[in-house]
């Protein structure tokens, strides 16, 4: 055998030789790759979760414009509304004729049907694994949240459904709420079709939460009758969610006083919307408590439903 078969020409020895050079140094430079555990799948919780809070919108909208026998049909359960006296849900509230109680009426009406549709959708998407409606609280809840929103003892018959403008206070309770669980959520939902799923019904809830608070700027001088301006009094409501849910929240205006700046898009530095976990979500939605009370008295309804 000739010494040119025996062994490599020169040219292709030191082309080998280069590659497994540069091989190595790639290797001795590359990080070490860290195992990435699969997340659990909780879906089923997840969504059950977002059902309850939707069960809790719809009902609040659907009160106002009359349909709350609609929720009450859908075979969530037939566990206890607690409305404010002397509100029944079967009869639309008086908004008022002027244009503030038009437009929110034309408003609540809307949002009414998305809610009414989420409910369905969640339940339609679980199936046999869907919550029943848990025990809601859209009556005397609004008045503890009042009071200790603002401290004074006469909130604690504030009453959502007495007019336009302390609709949109109820609302704006629970509309920002829902953008930041959803936002929350995002990060525990592994199916891809839930994800996006809920990242469509995050929108919709972004462009409620929008539209309250927008209607809610254009009044930010008027003076309700706790003495404060309706700038003032959402700026409390705000804190005292802020209180309990991480911080992440904002007021209508820079400052929380009819003079300050816009503020219609509450959001991070980098201007991105709020993330909620599930355990601030749930302190919110108890006033405060970790396992009931608020607007769910006995709790929600799956295996979400405490917080740490």
């Amino acid at each position: 055998m000739s010494e040119d078969r025996k062994l490599p020409n020169r040219r292709q020895f030191l082309s080998a030789a280069g590659l497994m050079g540069a091989g190595a140094v790639l290797a001795s430079c590359a990080p070490a790759m860290a195992v990435v555990p699969p997340k659990a799948d909780i879906d089923v919780d997840v969504l059950n979760f977002a059902l309850n809070l939707e069960y809790l919108e719809a009902a609040f909208y659907l009160a106002a414009v009359g349909r709350l026998d609609d929720l009450r049909a859908l075979g969530g359960g037939d566990a206890e509304i607690k409305l404010p006296a002397g509100t029944t849900g079967k009869t639309m509230m008086t908004f008022g004729d002027d244009d503030l109680g038009q437009a929110t009426k034309a408003y609540a009406m809307e949002i009414a049907e998305d809610e009414y549709q989420h409910v369905k959708f969640l339940r339609t998407a679980l199936g046999a694994k869907a919550v029943a409606r848990p025990v809601l609280d859209i009556g005397p809840a609004f008045g503890a949240a009042a009071k200790a929103a603002t401290g004074a003892d006469a909130a604690l018959a504030f009453n959502p459904y007495g007019n336009a403008l302390f609709f949109l206070h109820g609302a704006f309770i629970f509309e920002d709420v829902g953008v930041t669980a959803y936002k929350g959520a995002a990060r525990l939902i592994t199916n891809p079709d839930y994800l996006e799923a809920a990242a469509g019904i995050l929108a919709v809830e972004a462009y409620h939460a929008g539209e309250v608070r927008t209607v809610l700027y254009s009044q930010r001088a008027v003076v309700t009758p706790f003495g404060l301006t309706v700038a003032d009094l959402v700026g409390k409501i705000s804190a005292l969610r802020a209180s309990v849910g991480g911080g992440k929240d904002q007021g209508i205006t820079v400052g929380n006083t009819p003079t300050g700046t816009a503020n219609i898009v509450p959001t991070d530095p980098s201007s991105i919307a709020f993330s909620r976990s599930t355990d601030e979500v749930l302190k919110i939605v108890y006033l405060g408590n970790k396992d009931k009370g608020g607007f769910f008295p006995n709790g929600l309804n799956g295996n979400i439903k405490t917080a740490k």
